[in-house]
């Protein structure tokens, strides 16, 4: 320690940043100090030690050792940025977007959101995919959309890892619909750690349920839909609801029973699912899993017929005219 000071003292920006660190991280041994940190960083920040230049940005930031101050923050995140520090390339284009020190100026934040990408910055490759897709800032490209998602997917990251998966799901001008590569992209995403990004993982459970049911992409194995409509429909998926219904119907990937059919088409009917709805009506005016009752048949039959589904809207007109 004695020889980091002096190294410090000295003019060393290695050693000044070394105990910039240490100030600030020493949490320990009690010696954390945020003023010392600041200190020792803007003596190597001066001097132009990036990596300092970036951890003043980050206290200006905060208001860690110093006043909180926007504009000061964005100026010692650009010096840092621009001698190709890619956290503060990825930090510049958030301050562009939020407009903290700058003004508001999404083309900025995408040209820095681009040189800390090209650098293999995970998050800027992310949010450069969807401002790609949505044309913020830039033309929309959504095969550029994609090839930012792949490197971010490629890194590990969920959140793009499923919207590539999404991508190639639905199609898209540029990204041509491909099944095989939908599924190996929504295998990949880690459910725990998509949490933080995504709220609709009940749609990736439903979408590889549908893989596997209709043999997109992969065998068709009718065990492993059943599995994927499930935890959909165990999150209330009113698709996936009614595709595992379905399944309990016809026996296929479970042992038929179609009182757990009917649980599930219930399920998804009072959703507004029409085809659970069409389906239910079609249980109760059968007996199908459910004693047998024309009124409830009718009942589900004008629910899906509201919704100008043909089939129940003859099944209606037939069960009336009796």
């Amino acid at each position: 320690m004695e020889d980091l000071i002096f190294k410090a003292e000295q003019g060393d920006a290695e050693a000044q940043f070394a105990l910039g660190e240490y100030y600030y991280h020493a949490a320990e041994d009690g010696a954390q100090d945020y003023e010392q940190a600041v200190y020792w960083y803007r003596k190597a920040a001066e001097q132009g030690h990036a990596s300092a230049q970036a951890r003043l940005g980050y206290f200006y930031y905060t208001g860690w050792g110093v006043p909180r101050d926007y504009d000061l923050s964005a100026s010692w995140y650009r010096k840092a940025a621009e001698q190709g520090d890619a956290d503060a390339q990825y930090t510049l284009g958030y301050y562009y977007v939020e407009g903290y020190g700058v003004p508001d100026d999404e083309e900025q934040a995408n040209y820095w959101y681009l040189k800390a990408a090209e650098q293999g910055h995970v998050e800027a490759q992310v949010d450069l995919g969807k401002n790609y897709y949505r044309g913020d800032g830039v033309p929309e490209d959504y095969a550029q959309a994609a090839y930012w998602y792949r490197k971010a997917a490629e890194q590990d990251h969920d959140y793009a890892k499923y919207y590539l998966a999404e991508m190639y799901y639905y199609g898209e001008d540029g990204v041509p619909q491909d099944y095989e590569q939908a599924v190996y992209w929504y295998s990949k995403v880690d459910e725990m750690g998509a949490m933080y990004y995504l709220y609709d993982m009940e749609l990736l459970s439903y979408n590889l349920g549908r893989c596997y049911y209709w043999g997109l992409g992969v065998a068709q194995d009718y065990e492993q839909a059943v599995h994927w409509f499930r935890k959909a429909a165990e999150q209330g998926d009113a698709d996936a609801q009614f595709s595992l219904g379905r399944c309990y119907y016809n026996g296929k990937g479970v042992l038929q029973d179609k009182q757990e059919a009917v649980y599930w088409y219930r399920r998804a009917a009072e959703q507004g699912n029409v085809c659970a709805q069409y389906n239910l009506g079609g249980c109760y005016e059968e007996g199908d899993g459910v004693s047998r009752d024309i009124e409830q048949a009718i009942f589900w039959y004008r629910r899906a017929a509201e919704q100008e589904d043909t089939d129940a809207q003859e099944a209606l007109e037939r069960l009336q005219g009796k």
